[in-house]
């Protein structure tokens, strides 16, 4: 798959990126979408969820949209999230990424997501999306 033809497809509905205590368990409200990661370190628990199931009291980063890059990649295939994150960083668009077994994730600022797509778009990215 030549990274030029790789395409990107909108995730419904808007994330947060949260902050728990490395203790915690897992929350039941984290996992109520067919969308959640779940990252343990030593210093805390990162969960990336839908904006709308977060409780007001947890520490969060609101507002993020959701790119899919339509795999699955290879991981022969180097150069992907270089091929997607320095275009955007030369336009000064703050990324979050999320990486799985099957494909890669960018979340970007709901702010940022017009311009996101635009820079993206003129990389030669699909997009299976509307910016509106």
């Amino acid at each position: 798959m030549r990274l030029d033809k790789l395409t990107l497809s909108l995730l419904p509905g808007g994330f947060a990126i949260c902050k728990l205590e490395p203790e915690c368990d897992i929350p039941e409200w984290a996992t109520r979408n067919a969308f959640w990661s779940v990252t343990k370190t030593q210093h805390e628990l990162s969960i990336v969820c839908r904006d709308d199931n977060v409780p007001e009291d947890i520490e969060a980063e609101r507002g993020w949209r959701m790119l899919e890059v339509q795999g699955p990649l290879n991981f022969s295939m180097t150069g992907v999230l270089d091929g997607l994150i320095r275009p955007l960083a030369e336009s000064r668009i703050s990324i979050f990424v999320v990486s799985t077994y099957r494909t890669d994730y960018l979340l970007v600022q709901d702010k940022d997501f017009k311009s996101a797509i635009i820079t993206l778009r003129a990389q030669g990215y699909k997009m299976n999306c509307e910016i509106g």
